[in-house]
């Protein structure tokens, strides 16, 4: 607890919980589970997230995790790069289950653009690019040679589909339907990702995504709210809560789970 107490006042305003590994206190999305969500270090990680103001972000955790995460925290959270579980069905979206939850939470639901999170069509394929991969490497234990051929062979007899702004534009009209117009926001994660949607390829995209938003009906004002509004509501209100919590002591809890 200590090092996030660093990292707030070396700048940092939020932290994701977990990457693509489960960690000594909280399960991911894309790894096995170890706590069916937060364990009560992970718990205690939250709440003092919570009393020094900086932004709980649920991307890449786990459905447990979310939840537990969402049941602790007194300020609202964040997905700063999360798509929608029920329009492209990866592990790192959010479920409508969740989705549903932001109204009374308070937070957003920020979409993304990394193309297997977003359309069905990538996502099967990069699943059966990786399922080569593992196929291959059982058949030639310690020729990467031949592993690398065959996967190019794979890759030159299946053509890599392509997502669009459509798809975009499809993941953010259905977290506005299900959670709200206030709970929605942008997240391109463009600095992680290898490959982009077609016209989609950096922040210069932005204006011809709200434009489709528009001509599909959304309002300047709906504009306004996922092209900012909503996260700035949510940073207030991170702010407002800690400043409730400032004449609380510091957490000192250490995570049992992580003593030899």
């Amino acid at each position: 607890l200590g090092l996030l107490r660093e990292f707030y006042v070396a700048g940092a305003r939020y932290m994701t919980l977990t990457h693509s590994k489960t960690t000594s206190w909280a399960d991911s999305a894309t790894d096995a589970p170890k706590w069916d969500g937060l364990n009560p270090f992970g718990e205690t990680v939250v709440k003092e997230m919570n009393r020094i103001g900086m932004m709980v972000d649920l991307s890449h955790v786990s459905e447990g995790t979310m939840l537990d995460a969402i049941r602790v925290s007194a300020a609202p959270v964040i997905f700063s790069h999360s798509s929608a579980r029920a329009v492209t069905g990866h592990a790192r979206n959010v479920p409508d289950s969740v989705l549903r939850m932001m109204p009374e939470d308070g937070g957003v639901v920020m979409v993304t653009f990394v193309p297997g999170f977003i359309n069905e069509d990538v996502r099967a394929w990069n699943a059966g690019k990786a399922a080569e991969e593992a196929r291959l490497k059982t058949l030639n234990p310690g020729d990467p040679g031949a592993v690398t051929g065959g996967l190019e062979a794979w890759t030159a007899a299946n053509s890599l589909p392509h997502a669009t702004i459509a798809d975009i534009v499809a993941h953010i009209q259905h977290v506005r339907d299900v959670a709200g117009i206030d709970h929605v926001g942008l997240g391109g994660d463009f600095d992680g990702i290898t490959s982009t949607p077609d016209g989609a390829s950096g922040v210069d995209a932005y204006p011809a995504i709200l434009a489709a938003l528009m001509d599909s009906g959304w309002s300047e004002a709906d504009i306004r709210k996922i092209a900012g509004q909503n996260v700035l509501r949510v940073m207030r209100a991170v702010e407002a809560v800690a400043e409730t919590k400032r004449d609380e002591p510091q957490g000192l809890a250490t995570n049992a789970a992580a003593t030899p």
